[in-house]
């Protein structure tokens, strides 16, 4: 029996943070505009609009520097509550056109139609749509006949986007055309090609995803080992990885890449605080509570390390987060020059009713209860120790 082709579609809603506060105020509309902290707070852009993204502000920057490229700028304090509420209409949505969805990240998924009758490429037309009739959002998709390349798809048609308007894309590789799709690609577009490994790549003359395709895959295998053996197999397009539409999650993390190496204290700090407020909410969400925490660093030369520490108790509260990562920051850094920080918890297990601040009384419970309340509406910043009121200005 004749297999039979696979259609997957890639969804990405764009810049959702920024969509979903637009649909609050529509005066933002066409207008520069971040989601994030304040720049006396030493905040960090968690979103911006596509007008902000053409001045050059961009994720993870520094609220400060945001406003020096854009004085214009308006700055909006982040509702994550508001955000993953949204998220999960847009996922009620995907469900209803199949029960294969893979939730990658509050904003993205991937579908396995394959057992729709329909074409793929009119589903995600379909979809599309509908994501715009029922809930005001722009998404862009990728379709194809697997993960690999259904991604690198949504990426192209992302990026041949222009103007000030979200891309809202739609780029389908037919099957059996996977590996020409991919051939004049930069070899950086395949999942796995770091700076590192491009680098390497680039020492063999290898510059495309074509140039993959066409080295021998032996001789891949030889210098790169198990990853040379993916790198020719995701060169031609091959990926059979299948929808995983639930597993036990054994860790959450956040990472930053800085589009320039960092040696500011200052702000290293305030995007460990980001992240752990990220992590924090993915943790509330999901009912969980962390043992471990974990920071990972990469410095100007690309070595990576990381350090973690076991928490006194397991938690899902943003500030022990961070003061956790804080205290491994500190203890590992001292002035280099850092590409990439990050936040990961691991030693995941079911919340009880009272989770970090247990106790017998229901007064404390109504106090947990409504200070995770405040933050889910407000920020993680909305309620912070007092040992933390000194580094705010």
């Amino acid at each position: 029996m004749t297999e039979r082709t696979r259609k997957i579609i890639h969804l990405d809603l764009d810049a959702f943070f920024c969509a979903v506060e637009e649909l609050r105020d529509p005066t933002l509309r066409g207008k520069p505009f971040a989601v994030g902290g304040r720049p006396e707070s030493r905040g960090v852009v968690a979103s911006c609009s596509y007008p902000a993204r053409r001045l050059g502000v961009h994720s993870a920057m520094p609220m400060g520097q945001a406003l020096r490229l854009c004085p214009a700028l308006i700055i909006v304090p982040a509702r994550h509550r508001e955000y993953a509420a949204m998220s999960r209409r847009v996922m009620t949505i995907l469900h209803r056109l199949t029960s294969l969805v893979e939730q990658i990240s509050i904003d993205e998924a991937f579908l396995d139609v394959t057992d729709r009758p329909e074409d793929a490429a009119a589903l995600a037309v379909a979809l599309q749509q509908t994501i715009r009739q029922e809930l005001g959002l722009p998404a862009s998709l990728g379709v194809a006949t697997n993960k690999l390349v259904a991604k690198i798809a949504n990426n192209v048609g992302k990026a041949a986007a222009r103007g000030d308007a979200p891309p809202s894309a739609l780029q389908i590789v037919p099957p059996g055309a996977e590996a020409d799709f991919l051939a004049p690609l930069p070899a950086d577009a395949l999942w796995g090609v770091g700076p590192k490994t491009a680098a390497r790549l680039h020492a063999l003359g290898l510059h495309t995803v074509g140039d993959i395709a066409r080295w021998p895959e032996r001789d891949l295998v030889r210098r790169f080992g198990k990853h040379g053996q993916e790198l020719a197999r995701h060169a031609r397009g091959l990926d059979d990885r299948p929808i995983v539409t639930a597993h036990e999650r054994k860790s959450i993390s956040q990472e930053t890449t800085f589009v320039r190496d960092v040696t500011d204290a200052a702000l290293l700090k305030a995007t460990l605080q980001e992240q752990a407020a990220d992590v924090a909410g993915v943790l509330q969400r999901q009912h969980l509570l962390a043992a471990t925490v974990r920071l990972k660093l990469r410095w100007a030369d690309f070595t990576t390390l990381t350090r973690q520490m076991t928490l006194p108790q397991p938690s899902d509260d943003a500030a022990q987060l961070h003061a956790a990562a804080h205290a491994l920051l500190t203890r590992v850094w001292q002035g280099q020059a850092v590409r990439l920080i990050g936040v990961g918890v691991s030693g995941l297990s079911e919340a009880r009713q009272l989770g970090l601040w247990e106790a017998p009384d229901e007064r404390a419970e109504r106090l947990y209860t409504a200070v995770r309340e405040l933050r889910a509406r407000y920020g993680a910043a909305a309620i912070r120790r007092a040992s933390d009121l000194g580094d705010a200005g």
